[in-house]
């Protein structure tokens, strides 16, 4: 009988067959192993999260189109949102929400015109008609943290069939990222979202703050948000981001502000551009596609 091989010991450090290694056999240092484990596990629940909504799309498309299972579905909007270079679950939500097209047009949205984007001028090297909507808000929090020198903040945008939604964050625990997956009342984004106006929160005080909010923004160490939304041309709240302070009071100095509230301006026109071309332009394609399998050959005739 074999005796037990005792665990390696701490003073001779980790086994090295037990530390993962890349693709070349260099070994990876523990603390990046932990990291991405926590992006698979942050991954895995956003698309836990989104699931619900993607099956809602590919009910509707597949009664729609009259596809034969949802995985044809799954298929079609995948297809179309690699194309469009857009996220698979804003592709969904925009099915869900959106009047559905009128079969007797052969367009979803006839008589659209193109747009000019607006300038993105915190994203120079960029053509606004080709950059992504993640590159444009990971710049915006980018910008914004090195600019006030914040240690945290979190950005979300509003998806029509869920609301506000995280989007990109910097610094903040998987414990908020859960908490705050989706946004709603009681929080300083969401009032700056509702006021379309910068908002200063003292989060240990603001009576705005709803009491489990507030133990899970105070949990990660910030005593000040710095809420701003995000604006169309018309005035309409399209997102919010949040940069977190560990300073009680502290406040934004008026260059700062000024610059933070023009480039949520230029964001939010831009926004609001990529909504009404790009999306669009995606669910156009979509049902293009979708009346071409509805009508294509060797399709079960149900008429």
């Amino acid at each position: 009988m074999h005796e037990p091989v005792d665990p390696p010991s701490a003073a001779h450090g980790p086994d090295p067959a037990a530390v993962p290694a890349d693709a070349d056999g260099t070994r990876m240092p523990e603390s990046s192993e932990i990291d991405r484990l926590r992006r698979e596990v942050r991954d895995l629940r956003g698309k836990l999260r989104a699931h619900p909504l993607i099956s809602q799309a590919q009910g509707m498309l597949q009664e729609r189109y009259r596809l034969p299972d949802a995985d044809a579905a799954f298929e079609l909007m995948k297809r179309c949102s690699q194309q469009h270079n857009l996220k698979l679950r804003n592709l969904a939500s925009a099915v869900v929400s959106v009047p559905r097209p009128d079969d007797e047009r052969g367009l979803w949205f006839p008589g659209r015109s193109g747009r000019t984007p607006p300038p993105l001028k915190f994203l120079p090297g960029h053509r606004p008609d080709k950059v992504n909507r993640s590159t444009v808000l990971k710049r915006v929090l980018h910008q914004a943290l090195a600019f006030t020198e914040a240690p945290m903040g979190d950005l979300q945008v509003v998806e029509s069939a869920v609301g506000l939604q995280m989007a990109h964050h910097r610094g903040l625990s998987e414990e908020f990222l859960d908490f705050f997956a989706v946004v709603e009342e009681g929080t300083s984004c969401s009032l700056a979202a509702r006021r379309r106006a910068r908002v200063v929160s003292d989060v240990a005080t603001d009576p705005a703050i709803s009491e489990p909010a507030r133990e899970m923004i105070l949990a990660v160490g910030s005593r000040t948000a710095h809420s701003l939304p995000m604006l169309s041309s018309a005035g309409r709240t399209v997102g919010v981001f949040s940069l977190h302070l560990p300073q009680p009071g502290r406040d934004l100095t008026r260059v700062q502000a000024t610059a933070l509230d023009g480039m949520a301006a230029q964001a939010g026109r831009w926004l609001e551009w990529h909504q009404h071309t790009i999306l669009l332009n995606a669910l156009e394609d979509l049902h293009r596609r979708g009346r071409d399998l509805r009508s294509g050959p060797g399709r079960r005739r149900t008429e």
